[in-house]
């Protein structure tokens, strides 16, 4: 017993110090702001995300936490869903889960791909939101011969995920280019070094249709890691003007309670 409580103490205390490191971590990281006219409330947008995560992600991560026929709600019918999402026979009230067996995935990859249910959550911080981490990370992939993979990135270094999309993207690769500014009135130039992403080899599509395949990804990352945010929002407004009636209300019989006192 007196073990089992050590152990715990150890374990929360292990967490409570590798969470200021991992937040530490993830403020030095300058991530690209999700473009602003992606919207959870853009169906079209989520439909489109919705088709590059079944084609493109499902192969190594699921989405656990959904189910394929809570799909309707972006506007698409059962038969669409059927046709172009599920790919491994499951039916349509299913789990959005994969067939890839954890053990072999992490012979292969080294370790297991995460479940991407809540990852737009799980990856918020101070330097950003969750969706502008993600947004950067499928945008900062570079060649790194280094790399088992052949690919690193910049948001994730040593990452052990490939880039599934560099055919779409193309080949990045990182250079280091030497700037300089003015310092002082004697005409003095301080020198520095910055990295920089470069495409080398162009893909089948163009950076900026890169970009906005990958933003309505990222928008149905979103919205798969909090299907009720819209609701709850609406919900929210509703109970807030219900208490501003009932607080209208409230006061006139206050006042008309307490009329003959003052």
């Amino acid at each position: 017993m007196r073990r089992a409580a050590h152990l715990l103490v150890r374990m929360l205390a292990g967490a409570l110090l590798c969470a200021p490191l991992a937040a530490a971590a993830a403020e030095g990281v300058k991530l690209d702001r999700l473009p602003a006219d992606i919207s959870p409330n853009d169906p079209v947008s989520l439909q489109r995300g919705a088709q590059v995560f079944a084609n493109y992600c499902m192969g190594c991560h699921g989405a656990a936490y959904m189910r394929y026929n809570r799909l309707e709600d972006l506007g698409l019918t059962e038969q669409q869903i059927k046709d172009n999402l599920i790919f491994n026979g499951a039916k349509i009230g299913e789990l959005m889960k994969i067939a890839m067996d954890p053990n072999q995935s992490r012979e292969w990859f080294g370790a297991t791909p995460p479940d991407l249910s809540v990852i737009a959550r799980s990856r918020s911080s101070t330097a950003g939101s969750g969706a502008d981490w993600l947004y950067s990370y499928l945008r900062g992939f570079y060649r790194d011969a280094s790399r088992p993979s052949g690919w690193n990135n910049t948001v994730y270094p040593n990452v052990g995920m490939p880039h599934v999309l560099w055919q779409l993207q193309g080949e990045q690769v990182l250079r280091t280019e030497t700037q300089s500014i003015p310092r002082g009135s004697k005409g003095e130039v301080e020198k520095y070094e910055v990295q920089k992403l470069v495409l080398e080899k162009p893909g089948a599509l163009k950076p900026a249709e890169y970009d906005r395949m990958v933003a309505d990804l990222v928008n149905f990352l979103a919205y798969v890691a909090e299907p009720s945010r819209q609701a709850r929002i609406d919900l929210g407004i509703y109970v807030l003007l219900f208490l501003g009636v009932l607080f209208v209300l409230a006061w006139l019989l206050k006042k008309e309670f307490w009329k003959d006192v003052h």
